[in-house]
């Protein structure tokens, strides 16, 4: 006989699911843009404040993730080898990426018969004078930073990226004199992998805030006139993904589809929110879990964040020659050569800068002195609703780069990756189990082992699934 608990309980997982939460509270929040613009409006600062949440811990978590994968390298040489490998599978893929834009854009023409005149307008002076600012050797230097306490502060990436770097290969030299603070760096960064858990908690009411602000702010109307150019960009990205990408997961010896299966969640978070740093925390996390290496998921990761953009790549080259044709000017094929060196440049130079995407376009628009800066105006109100497609696309390019570098380093553990499988498989989030410095990583939780999951309510885990 069947109990009435055993009954619905099924109802009580599909509620306290993360990605069921997610899109309801995405589907919420764009029929109240659409309902009530004005109270869509007032819904941006629950979107922003989940955003600065998770903003609050990247650093740390870059910090830590870094540190622990090369202070546990028994090969301190492997570091350099993952970071350029990693460097040369960003420059290829990323230009790959803005070539197919620049294919599409060119059969498509989606700028082909727009009226300027009627569409231009909206205040871009405040991405052609950051752009102007914006320049390949300043952001080469300001790598490193001035002051190790504003790095973290600021939340520059990059930055703290170098710094760890250099901590980390400080600490792995130390031997066993540095195995103490290892281990407390060990334990430290559960403490905030936990914090990121009880903070995705929150994501659908971040992202019912940031929908609803959008459709709000912007309407719905505003899509009509600049809908071809959203269908390509949308359209080119998923053949990115479905082809470009998977092609690279087949010959790696991965499934994408599974990849993308496991990364649901992630996935969701993003589209809510317009923003892929915001499941950066997250996506650590279960990528480690999925089976990479830990040192290989520290550097990858953090680095494709400002490297291997190929959403953002495609959105640029894309927009650049829509604005081209909407003003009627024609680049011959050595101009859009021209486009896509540099844009190799620029999409780089914009790491971490709030709005980086428009800023790169105002600087690439600027750079050629042929397709005009103002042009910046027709695609300003439609941006915002092309920025999940450009976050979307960056997260899994991530995700993607950081199994394929971990195979061809022979560090992905197949065991750990089945494992997690089995347990999002069985409605369970993939819970990684933290490695004393030094120790040999355990095995599968059985019945009477103690695992991390244990500390958190029988019922339901802090990440979004039951338990």
């Amino acid at each position: 006989m069947v109990s009435s608990s055993s009954v619905a309980r099924p109802h009580r997982r599909l509620y306290h699911n993360l990605t069921f939460q997610v899109l309801v509270a995405v589907a919420a929040g764009i029929a109240l843009g659409v309902a009530f613009p004005a109270a869509g409006r007032a819904a941006k600062p629950l979107g922003d404040t989940f955003v600065n949440l998770v903003k609050m811990i990247i650093t740390p978590i870059i910090f830590l993730t870094i540190v622990l994968g090369i202070a546990n390298m028994k090969d301190t040489k492997k570091v350099g080898r993952v970071g350029g490998k990693a460097i040369l599978y960003f420059e290829i893929v990323t230009t790959v990426a803005i070539a197919i834009g620049l294919v599409v854009a060119n059969l498509t023409k989606p700028g082909a018969g727009i009226d300027v005149a009627s569409l231009a307008h909206g205040d871009v002076s405040q991405y052609t004078g950051a752009a102007e600012q914006l320049k390949f050797v300043d952001f080469v230097t300001h790598i490193v930073p001035s002051s190790v306490v504003g790095a973290f502060a600021g939340g520059d990436v990059l930055q703290v990226v170098f710094f760890s770097l250099l901590f980390g290969v400080a600490l792995a030299g130390m031997g066993e004199v540095g195995r103490p603070v290892v281990v407390g760096l060990e334990r430290l960064s559960r403490v905030f992998f936990r914090i990121t858990a009880i903070i995705m908690r929150v994501a659908p009411i971040g992202a019912f805030g940031a929908m609803a602000y959008t459709i709000g702010n912007f309407g719905l109307h505003a899509l009509l006139p600049l809908a071809r150019l959203m269908g390509d960009v949308y359209l080119t990205m998923a053949l990115f993904i479905f082809v470009g990408l998977n092609l690279v997961a087949r010959l790696a010896g991965f499934s994408l589809l599974e990849l993308l299966r496991y990364l649901t969640e992630e996935i969701l978070v993003v589209l809510g929110t317009s923003s892929s740093e915001a499941a950066l925390p997250a996506l650590l996390e279960r990528m480690e879990a999925y089976g990479c290496d830990k040192s290989v998921v520290g550097l990858v990761i953090p680095a494709g964040y400002s490297f291997n953009l190929d959403g953002t790549s495609i959105y640029l080259s894309m927009a650049t020659l829509f604005v081209a044709q909407a003003f009627g000017v024609h680049l011959s094929p050595a101009q859009q050569l021209s486009v896509l060196a540099v844009l190799m440049i620029t999409s780089k130079g914009a790491a971490g800068v709030t709005g980086s995407g428009f800023i790169v376009l105002a600087s690439t628009l600027s750079a050629m002195r042929v397709v005009p800066v103002e042009g910046l105006a027709l695609v300003l109100g439609v941006d915002r609703f092309m920025s999940e497609a450009r976050a979307i696309t960056n997260l899994i390019g991530n995700a993607v780069a950081t199994v394929v570098i971990s195979k061809s380093e022979g560090a992905f553990d197949e065991r750990r990756h089945a494992r997690a499988m089995a347990d999002f498989r069985a409605g369970r989030s993939p819970v990684l189990e933290p490695v004393a410095a030094g120790a040999v990583a355990p095995e599968p939780a059985g019945a009477g082992d103690v695992a991390a999951a244990d500390v958190v309510d029988p019922e339901l885990d802090l990440a979004g699934e039951s338990a």
